[in-house]
Order: structure tokens, then C-alpha cells, then sequence
């Protein structure tokens, strides 16, 4: 008998225009390919994504919500700059969520000790491929897998609502200040001994002290 024909494939279903064009934006304002000051037009952002103006307004009205652009009738989209206000705002909050968070975090719950080493040996990889995107947000998941260890949802939670300034600065940090990479590695790996040798106290220094810099070394990005 002959053998029944196979199944046609099923065609792969395209996430919608919109949200393209908002993960297309979003990512490279995080990176900073579109950097601060860079003048956004529908009709470029339409061509580069490949799709229509409409769907570019959608996004781009989403992403003056969360705080990146600044939208301008007829002429188009304003990537915003870090200010020195939201650097200050950024680690004044982390300071007290983090250093919070690591004092709980200690003594260390089941496997967050091998989540920092395999977390850390990544940073370190990215940093030897010179990808400051991926080291930026390996940087920031060390950061939240402590957080999430504190055993405070609502913390966790609000943590999270700093995610887009976190990379978005940590890139700017990276960029104007290289040598900075292997300094968070090293702090980095100070952090995770604390919480291995079941010292909170060292653990809250050690965070206060990696966190002090980053005001310090933004500020010369920051309009």
C-alpha cells in the first residue's frame, strides 16, 4: 500500500509587528546602540524591522511609558540619557534592597552557592569575548539571584522594576571605564565568599563597597 503523505509543516507563527519593533528598540537602548541623544524616525525603525509606521507608534508609545524615549509629533522619538538624578535614585534603592537582601541570603540556601560560581564563571567568559551586553546582564543576574535568595517576594519584585536602568547603566559603565569589568569579577567574587563563609555582615560591606562606585563612575555619562 502506498505510504500516507506527511504532514504538511506548520508554519511558523511571527510574533506580532509591535512587539518587534518594542524588542528591536528596547535592546539597542539598553545597549546603547541607540544612545542618548539618537533621534528616533518611524520610517526608519519601520524599514530596519520590517514592518509598517503603525506598529512603530505602538512601541514606541510603550517605551515613552517605561521612561527611554521621548516622543516628539511629526519629528519622531528621543532616546532619553542617563540623568544624574536616576544614577543616584538607581543606587540609593539597590543599597537598600541589596544589602538587605544579602544579610538574609546568609547562611546561603541550598544551591545559591553554585548558582554565584556558575553565574561568576559566565561573567568571566563574556568579559574574555568583550560582549559588555551579555557581561552587563550576567552582572545583573548575580545581583537578583541574591535578592531572590532573601526569601521577600514583594522585595524580589520591586528589585526587578530596576532591570532596564541596571543594564542600561552597567553598559555605560563598561564603556566609558574598561578596566571596570575585571574590578566587578574581582568584587564579585569577594561577595560570593562572604555568603560561602556564612559572614553577613562582610557579605553587606562588600556590596555597599561594589555598589559605591557606580554613581562615581556613570556620573561622567550622565546629561
Amino acid at each position: 500500500m502506498p505510504s500516507a503523505p506527511a504532514p504538511a509543516p506548520q508554519p511558523v507563527k511571527q510574533q506580532p509587528a509591535a512587539d518587534r519593533v518594542y524588542m528591536h528598540v528596547k535592546q539597542a537602548v539598553l545597549d546603547r546602540r541607540y544612545e542618548g541623544g539618537t533621534l528616533l524616525t518611524e520610517g526608519e525603525l519601520a524599514q530596519a524591522v520590517g514592518v509598517s509606521r503603525t506598529p512603530v507608534r505602538e512601541a514606541l508609545l510603550k517605551l515613552e511609558m517605561e521612561g527611554l524615549l521621548k516622543l516628539y509629533p511629526k519629528k519622531g522619538a528621543l532616546v532619553l540619557a542617563v540623568s544624574a538624578q536616576e544614577i543616584a535614585d538607581v543606587v540609593e534603592t539597590r543599597l537598600l534592597v541589596e544589602e538587605f537582601a544579602v544579610r538574609r541570603a546568609v547562611p546561603p540556601a541550598p544551591g545559591l552557592v553554585q548558582r554565584l560560581e556558575e553565574l561568576l564563571e559566565e561573567q568571566r567568559r563574556r568579559a574574555e569575548a568583550g560582549d559588555l551586553a551579555e557581561v552587563a546582564a550576567t552582572d545583573r543576574a548575580f545581583h537578583a539571584e541574591i535578592v531572590q535568595h532573601a526569601g521577600n517576594q514583594i522585595l524580589a519584585r520591586l528589585y526587578d522594576q530596576l532591570r532596564d536602568r541596571q543594564l542600561r547603566m552597567g553598559v555605560a559603565v563598561m564603556q566609558s571605564q574598561p578596566d571596570r569589568v575585571a574590578k566587578n569579577i574581582v568584587e564579585h567574587a569577594e561577595i560570593l565568599e562572604r555568603i560561602r563563609a556564612g559572614d553577613a555582615e562582610g557579605a553587606a560591606g562588600c556590596v555597599r563597597q561594589h555598589l559605591s562606585w557606580v554613581k562615581v563612575l556613570v556620573r561622567g555619562e550622565a546629561r
